[in-house]
């Protein structure tokens, strides 16, 4: 066993000799890393956590799926209203005092979800705490300053993986535990591991004095000169919006093809299954980062719009042939997951602000997934799955081709 002062000399791989975790146990520099993952998962769940379960929902409350298919909407909305308002904090407050009031948030709104008795409450509930649910990208700059240069792209990459791994849990255990026990049981499960996790989290953090210029809201109102001064991080946002779009669009409204009458027929637990296609996503995540270190972000995101390309015409045929389906939804992730890594290792890399330049970028990508939601359902409704793939395939061609216009 090493002695305490081996232990401060030693250097972590997360970081210089100097870093401010020299002066906590050992112990808390190896779970920086992991406990960041573990709780992104939980976190980013939250979010994604209405849409398997609404066939319940809408059971529950004497609706039709289509009709409280929104509520997916009012998740992403909210979560980009907190990036948009919490995330800039990143650069000039106590991060440990704000993971851990957020995350407390983020567990009673769910709490108070779980009670609601309307699709009203339950969206005002799933607003609060989608918007309190910022902890992830407040701690990605922070994971990025750290990692040395070399490996910036597979340590973001590593925290990434955590994010999709907690939107698969949220569909395959949201959607088994659902159909077992009901859907606010679901809700408060998320709220006790929220709190748990984000509290944990908090606790491993380095100790932060910062001295803020300014308002506390200063960096909010940067994110737009900031976006404007850097061509690179503008490219990075849109192209997100426009994946993060497409792939909204068919992941939020699958649900209504695999459980809904004039899909496939399936229970609430056999759809949330579908979801294990999505664990793609965390394993292509550390690949991407490797591929970004060697080769650039700019062809990883070039392949990974070829990739969900692909993609939305095996959708298409999907809604008759499972077998497309499988195989669209393993693409469309690894297409996702590898454009994400990319952009946002850009993104955090491009300018001196990282937390304002990672909030613009995560609430383009989160803004273009709500919109793309909100118009997948309705389509839904009037043309039926081949809709959602339409409203896909433009999301992916306007992400594309107004970045191409802005290039030149």
């Amino acid at each position: 066993m090493s002695s305490p002062s081996a232990a401060t000399a030693r250097t972590t791989p997360e970081g210089e000799a100097r870093d401010p975790l020299r002066k906590r146990p050992s112990v808390s520099s190896r779970l920086f890393l992991p406990l960041i993952a573990v709780c992104t998962a939980v976190t980013a769940a939250n979010i994604y956590l209405a849409a398997p379960l609404l066939p319940l929902i809408a059971h529950d409350f004497g609706s039709t799926p289509s009709a409280v298919a929104w509520l997916a909407s009012v998740a992403q909305f909210g979560y980009a209203a907190g990036l948009l308002f919490f995330a800039p904090l990143g650069d000039s407050v106590n991060r440990r005092r704000l993971v851990a009031v957020l995350a407390l948030v983020a567990a009673a709104a769910l709490i108070v979800g779980a009670a609601s008795g309307g699709t009203g409450a339950l969206a005002g509930a799933v607003l609060v705490a989608s918007a309190a649910t910022v902890v992830p990208q407040l701690l990605v700059p922070l994971v990025a300053e750290r990692a040395p240069a070399e490996r910036r792209a597979r340590h973001v990459a590593a925290v990434i993986a955590g994010l999709f791994t907690g939107i698969v849990a949220a569909r395959v255990l949201g959607g088994l535990v659902g159909q077992a026990f009901g859907w606010r049981v679901v809700f408060v499960g998320a709220a006790v591991l929220t709190a748990v996790l984000g509290l944990a989290t908090a606790y491993i953090l380095p100790a932060q004095r910062r001295r803020r210029e300014g308002s506390l809201f200063a960096g909010l109102a940067a994110v737009p000169g900031l976006v404007r001064r850097s061509p690179a991080l503008w490219r990075a946002c849109v192209r997100q919006a426009g994946m993060y779009g497409a792939w909204s669009a068919l992941w939020t409204s699958l649900a209504l093809l695999l459980a809904g009458g004039e899909g496939y027929g399936m229970t609430t637990a056999a759809a949330g299954l579908f979801g294990l296609f999505g664990l793609a996503a965390s394993v292509v995540a550390p690949l991407a980062g490797g591929l970004v270190d060697r080769f650039g972000a700019a062809k990883v995101v070039r392949s990974a719009y070829l990739l969900a390309a692909v993609s939305v015409p095996l959708f298409w045929l999907g809604g008759q042939a499972m077998a497309a389906l499988c195989a669209a939804a393993v693409l469309v992730h690894a297409a996702l997951v590898a454009s994400h890594v990319a952009n946002q290792t850009l993104a955090l890399t491009t300018t001196s602000a990282p937390a304002t330049a990672n909030t613009a970028y995560v609430v383009a990508g989160f803004a273009g997934g709500a919109l793309a939601s909100a118009l997948a359902g309705p389509a839904y409704g009037h043309w039926g799955w081949g809709g959602v793939c339409a409203v896909a395939g433009a999301w992916l061609v306007l992400g594309w081709a107004a970045t191409a216009v802005r290039t030149r």
